[in-house]
């Protein structure tokens, strides 16, 4: 028996078909990059399992960038950092080491605590900002806020009974990072609604804070020694600390770029 012969396809129809198929299964990537992995599998010879395996891998890793820019989008970050960016060698209190542990998110994971704690200029923002970065692209939910804001809307929610649904809201995400803790004083409601986030993630997901304050100088945002103790062991207990210093390099930095400009 004669087994009826399939009429060949021709080049501009498998093309066309390819391009109808990938957005049915909604594969953008091979349909992007379809043209060049086929021209490049021609010249190497490559194998029909190697060529299928190229197109499938450069979809799954376009996926995964893609997922890993809207988790930093959500993040709300308010602008780009990143450890590539931080200059170790302008502050010799920061071991690069401890950061790039840290920057394998192991402490995410477990739902431990992280405080950077220096004064200004010193690069802790810079480090909050470009781990919680390294957490969001490592798959870790995300979310960053300045304390005061945070503060600001908790006692919102509270006055429209919004309370427990915004406290679960910030209780979910995988790492809270919280910035500028220490900058203003707290009246003793808002210290209470902060300890009630902080009690909702506790042991459970992790928080990192930036402070330009000294545990010791917290008494002056949480105004209740008591509370001040609470929130202290809630951001410490089984934590990480990193001391960023007093020298602000970010000024020294200035200084030099005047120097320099002074010489000229």
């Amino acid at each position: 028996m004669t087994v009826p012969r399939q009429r060949e396809i021709t080049e501009e129809a498998a093309t066309t078909a390819i391009d109808q198929a990938c957005r049915m299964l909604r594969l953008p990537t091979i349909r992007s990059q379809f043209p060049d992995l086929a021209a490049a599998a021609s010249r190497e010879q490559m194998s029909y399992r190697g060529f299928l395996a190229e197109l499938l891998m450069s979809e799954c890793d376009d996926r995964a960038r893609r997922r890993s820019e809207r988790r930093i989008k959500a993040a709300a970050f308010p602008r780009d950092k990143s450890l590539r960016a931080f200059d170790f060698d302008a502050n010799p209190n920061v071991d690069p080491a401890a950061i790039h542990t840290l920057a394998k998110c192991e402490w995410v994971r477990k739902g431990q605590p992280l405080c950077l704690i220096g004064d200004s200029g010193t690069g802790k923002s810079h480090l909050l900002i470009a781990l919680g970065t390294e957490a969001a692209m490592k798959g870790h939910r995300v979310r960053y806020t300045p304390a005061t804001k945070l503060v600001n809307e908790l006692v919102e929610a509270a006055d429209e009974k919004q309370l427990t649904k915004t406290i679960a809201r910030y209780g979910r995400v995988d790492l809270l990072c919280i910035d500028e803790l220490g900058y203003m004083e707290l009246d003793r409601r808002g210290a209470e609604l902060l300890f009630q986030v902080l009690t909702e993630r506790e042991e459970k997901n992790s928080v990192a804070i930036a402070s330009n304050e000294s545990f010791g100088g917290w008494t002056k945002t949480f105004t209740d020694p008591r509370l001040c103790a609470a929130i202290v062991d809630r951001l410490t207990f089984g934590g990480n600390i990193i001391q960023t210093g007093t020298e602000s390099y970010r000024l020294a930095h200035t200084k030099a770029q005047a120097d320099r400009a002074e010489v000229g």
